[in-house]
């Protein structure tokens, strides 16, 4: 096959893994795979067709084998991804209603809404300034910044 043939070939993999087949990241290595044997035949490098399919058998067999659980883990937020309590934690937003203690309601934060918990002992004006104490799910527990 010539070289722009694999390359024709890869990216056909990659768009249907990216767009239309959720086939978990199989697609993409052996697409990419496929990228990598058209430009070693771009460099210059003359191989045989069994030699071209071979490189590719390898080269998808090794991507398949050696990254996808590393790209899998970290598109769906395992180890290696931040968490969102990780992130929030110690951040200061706005009450966006008033919030009694032990209450639930709303606070802005980052640009967004967040529902949240007044964990402190006063009350929570609206636009009263809180930190970030914890995070339980999608609640934010706060008190008052001071």
């Amino acid at each position: 096959m010539p070289w722009w043939g694999w390359i024709v070939v890869g990216a056909v993999l990659l768009g249907a893994e990216l767009i239309a087949i959720p086939t978990d990241f199989f697609l993409f290595f052996i697409g990419v795979s496929a990228i990598a044997v058209g430009l070693v035949g771009l460099a210059g490098v003359a191989l045989p067709a069994w030699g071209q399919w071979a490189l590719f058998g390898v080269l998808s067999v090794a991507a398949v084998a050696g990254f996808r659980v590393l790209a899998k883990r970290r598109a769906r937020g395992g180890a290696g991804a931040p968490r969102v309590d990780d992130t929030l934690v110690g951040e200061l937003g706005t009450a966006s209603e008033a919030l009694a203690p032990g209450g639930v309601g709303r606070i802005e934060l980052r640009g967004s809404p967040w529902s949240a918990r007044n964990v402190g002992d006063a009350a929570l004006p609206a636009g009263a300034r809180v930190r970030v104490e914890r995070v339980e799910g999608l609640t934010l527990l706060v008190r008052r910044a001071g």
